[in-house]
């Protein structure tokens, strides 16, 4: 019932087995850095939450370990277009990778499919060459809907990471927002 990766590889085309390893790439890479980024980013929230409890329990200052305190420094007076331009720039920073994420979840089913078009092909070579039966012309499309199925796995989980960060990165965004406000409100 099950074959073994061996005669997988031994029937499947070699165009297939290259998409394969694409698609492999493709996950491994997509899975390094959506880890990579949940990690930063929920330290970061984490940091901008600090931060934007001690503005609204009282500080008149905002912290040094803030991302705004890069800001505040850097202007003598505090204005709502300060308070908009880090937080595009803080914006910018939080979705790195995401463009990434978005190709990766757009293009990988039209890269599974152009493996198993390739391999439905090979296999009605191989059944016009020979004697086909529905036993080789079954086993030949199951082999080829193995790229499909890999490709929409890969786009799946390149979706759901794009989703789950830009929500982190609005979210960031947000807390930004309102220790600029706070700060806003502190200073009238």
């Amino acid at each position: 019932m099950f074959q073994t990766f061996a005669d997988f590889y031994d029937k499947s085309h070699p165009v297939t087995l290259i998409v394969l390893l694409v698609l492999s790439l493709y996950f491994i890479a997509i899975n390094w850095i959506f880890f990579y980024r949940l990690f930063s980013l929920n330290q970061w929230i984490s940091t901008e939450n600090g931060s934007l409890e001690s503005l609204l329990l009282g500080s008149q200052k905002i912290p040094e370990y803030a991302y705004l305190s890069h800001f505040t420094k850097s202007s003598s007076r505090l204005s709502t277009a300060l308070f908009d331009m880090a937080s595009y720039a803080a914006t910018k920073e939080a979705t790195k990778g995401l463009m990434f994420l978005s190709v990766v979840a757009s293009t990988t089913p039209f890269i599974g499919l152009f493996g198993t078009v390739v391999s439905i092909l090979d296999t009605f070579e191989h059944i016009g060459q020979s004697s086909g039966t529905m036993n080789v012309i079954a086993a030949g499309v199951s082999d080829a809907l193995v790229a499909t199925a890999s490709g929409i796995f890969v786009a799946i989980f390149a979706y759901t990471y794009h989703q789950i960060l830009k929500r982190k990165a609005f979210e960031l965004s947000g807390l930004i927002r309102m220790q600029g406000d706070a700060l806003l409100s502190k200073d009238v």
